[in-house]
């Protein structure tokens, strides 16, 4: 089979022929359909993840079909289809996975980081941490709700149905987070780098109340916003555009650092927080939720072996929405 290798952080991946895994016992083995090309794919690639073990085949926005199960999964498996999200294994018996707060789980290891991933004609993963998805959504569309959308419904959860909602950073996660804050009655608040008009447009597209640059006060103050770009400036920004009592969700597994702010900014119970990757109950909740308030996802396809290209479009920021590699 065909692989994407990351063996040097800064190196670009490198096409490698592997042989097929063999599905271990509690594992699936799957077909890979689609993988989404996701920001945390670039922390990896950059080396800002200390977590990850090298070399690697990243990806962990996976949809698949899967083929062959190992030893305790059962055979009616095989022949659907399933997607493979961000958290691939926990050990289960710690006082976080007890609380249902496996996210936070020390020995948690997760997929394309530690565990090889979706970059991939085929790979392997624990069934238990696998959704099965209908076969209603097409491969493409679905693979970025399998980390974009759901981290985006993790921040939103967080932010208890704002009324007036901030989206700070307007990619993969944001234009899926939009479309259910706005069938949940919200209004939204856009912001993109400065001279992103493009970016601008598109989310008054989806719904958006207003769209500015990230250096421009709102209309009006904010009742919680969800940091979705990997920069820490925005932070101080965010809490000076929030009403009292209101929230800032930090929603991306690495950021910069976040500049000294006056403590007026967080005074009069504003407060910080950040989202820890998800738990197989978010996932649960998300796919009930997207049945009542659908979600279209814009996609741009690259074939697998044009992966570096499809990070660096990432990196870029020129792309509204979300990019998925197809093997």
């Amino acid at each position: 089979m065909r692989a994407m290798v990351l063996h040097t952080p800064g190196q670009p991946l490198q096409l490698e022929e592997r042989p097929r895994p063999t599905p271990a016992s509690g594992q699936m083995l799957i077909k890979v359909q689609a993988c989404g090309v996701c920001r945390t794919d670039l922390h990896l690639f950059d080396g800002e993840l200390p977590q990850a073990r090298l070399p690697r085949v990243p990806g962990h926005e996976i949809v698949g079909e899967v083929i062959a199960v190992g030893a305790q999964v059962a055979a009616d498996w095989i022949g659907r289809r399933v997607g493979v999200p961000w958290l691939g294994w926990t050990c289960g018996v710690c006082e976080f996975c007890r609380s249902g707060r496996e996210n936070l789980c020390d020995q948690a290891l997760f997929t394309g980081c530690q565990l090889d991933g979706g970059y991939a004609d085929y790979t392997v993963a624990d069934a238990r941490f696998c959704f099965p998805l209908p076969d209603t959504l097409e491969a493409a569309e679905a693979a970025p709700l399998l980390c974009a959308g759901l981290i985006g419904f993790r921040a939103l959860q967080m932010a208890q149905n704002a009324p007036h909602l901030g989206l700070y950073g307007f990619g993969a996660a944001a234009h899926l987070a939009i479309q259910v804050a706005v069938g949940r009655g919200q209004q939204v608040y856009a912001f993109t780098r400065p001279g992103d008009d493009s970016g601008q447009d598109y989310a008054r597209s989806l719904g958006a109340t207003w769209a500015g640059p990230s250096d421009q006060a709102p209309p009006l103050l904010l009742d919680a916003s969800l940091i979705f770009a990997p920069v820490g400036a925005l932070v101080p920004l965010a809490l000076q555009a929030t009403a009292k009592g209101g929230c800032v969700v930090c929603a991306g597994i690495h950021m910069s650092d976040i500049p000294a702010f006056p403590y007026r900014l967080l005074w009069q119970e504003r407060s910080v927080r950040s989202v820890a990757n998800l738990t197989r109950a978010d996932g649960v909740a998300f796919f009930e939720q997207i049945q009542r308030t659908p979600v279209h996802c814009n996609v741009t396809c690259y074939p697998l072996d044009q992966a570096n290209q499809a990070l660096e479009r990432l990196r870029s920021g020129q792309v509204n929405g979300a990019i998925v590699l197809i093997p």
